[in-house]
């Protein structure tokens, strides 16, 4: 049975070491929106670095998820001290936990503070795509897929909750994901 993987990817507005409000109140919503997730029904695996170190994600060991990468757009730091972005790497059981689980409850209400914390960029930021069910996607395969998103659209290989498609590659509405059809 094929997972989902899911990758995100955002420009913070500040680095993840800047001390101010902002930033230790993105910590902490993201630490328990982290911790409710993973609680989540269908949530199968999320990239952890070894270390845990808070803004080391371009050192970091990631085990099987690879070494970190981030889109071509991304042109701020990569240091400890100047890395400003979010990136997340994850598994699901299929399409509609992970879209419960981003636009319902703590990451819900995240979401509709995003722009205090992130730069809107005009570029995706997120993609979605279908793994065979022994596979864990890279860093690297998830920007392939972001960057591909944006430069095609969403097919098969790269897509959004708003157009989203099967295992076998077929274009699917599910029970609210998805376009609507004009029947």
């Amino acid at each position: 049975m094929p997972h989902l993987a899911l990758y995100t990817f955002g420009v913070l507005k500040s680095p993840l070491t800047d001390p101010g409000p902002l930033t230790r109140e993105l910590y902490e919503r993201g630490e328990a929106v982290y911790r409710k997730i993973s609680q989540h029904p269908g949530y199968l695996a999320h990239a952890e670095a070894a270390e845990g170190d808070r803004g080391a994600l371009f050192d970091a060991d990631w085990g099987a998820w690879g070494e970190f990468a981030v889109p071509t757009w991304y042109g701020k730091g990569r240091t400890v001290e100047t890395t400003a972005l979010a990136a997340t790497l994850s598994l699901w059981t299929d399409l509609h936990p992970p879209f419960d689980a981003i636009y319902s409850g703590l990451h819900r209400e995240a979401l509709n503070r995003r722009y205090d914390w992130f730069e809107r960029t005009g570029h995706p930021n997120y993609v979605l795509w279908w793994v065979g069910d022994d596979v864990i996607p890279t860093w690297q395969e998830g920007v392939s897929r972001l960057e591909r998103l944006r430069d095609h659209g969403s097919a098969p290989d790269a897509f959004t909750f708003h157009h989203p498609f099967a295992p076998e590659g077929t274009a699917t509405r599910t029970n609210g994901i998805g376009p609507k059809s004009d029947a």
